[in-house]
Formats: C-alpha cells, sequence, structure tokens
C-alpha cells in the first residue's frame, strides 16, 4: 500500500468521484482510507457531555483503497506510483506519469545499494 497518512488524494469512482482531499486514517489490514470531506454521513447523537446540544453530526467513513489515486505534487494529477531504489539503497514511491519521486518508504539497505 503506497498511500500513506497527509497523503492527497483524489476519488476516481464513486458518488464523490473527483474530489481531493487529505488522508486522514489508513486501514491497512481492511483496504481502506479515511479522506478528508469524502463519503461523509450523518451520525445522530444524543445529548451527553461531550455534545451538550445533541444533533446531526457529519463523519467521514472509509473509502476502498482501489477507489482513490495518489496526487503526485510535481503533475497535480492523480496518478499510479510505483516503487525504486535509489543508489544508497534506500526505497522511494515514484509517479508514473512524470518519473518524480513522492516519498521515501524505507531508509537505507545496504544490501539494494548499488556498487
Amino acid at each position: 500500500m503506497h498511500i500513506r497518512v497527509n497523503d492527497t488524494v483524489v476519488v476516481i469512482s464513486g458518488d464523490e468521484q473527483g474530489a481531493r482531499g487529505k488522508v486522514l486514517r489508513v486501514d491497512r489490514r481492511a483496504g481502506k482510507l479515511v479522506v478528508e470531506g469524502v463519503n461523509q454521513v450523518r451520525k445522530h447523537v444524543h445529548r451527553s457531555q461531550r455534545n451538550p446540544q445533541g444533533g446531526r453530526l457529519l463523519k467521514e467513513m472509509p473509502v476502498q483503497l482501489s477507489n482513490v489515486l495518489l496526487v503526485c505534487e510535481s503533475c497535480g494529477e492523480g496518478t499510479r506510483t510505483g516503487v525504486r531504489y535509489l543508489e544508497d539503497g534506500s526505497k522511494v514511491r515514484f509517479c508514473k506519469k512524470c518519473g518524480a519521486a513522492t516519498g521515501q518508504i524505507a531508509p537505507a539497505k545496504v544490501s539494494k545499494a548499488q556498487k
């Protein structure tokens, strides 16, 4: 899974198609993530100390990982990502459209370093 918290993603299918937002949470086991402002539902809550007025709250629900694409900072578009190793052996994500690196995944490994 190449999408992490605080990444910007674009939704590519469903009711929210075309919406962009920041990733708030990632559930790797279920293959879902919560995106800010996407897939909102109304939750009815009773009055309590935490919510003294009660009423209806807007809450983001998880979206399937296959329904989003990572937004490349250099392209500004939703793109597929790939993985490659740098000369020092560190593992990075890259944009498949423009080839720009979008962030480090793993620190350098001696076995993957090019000689």
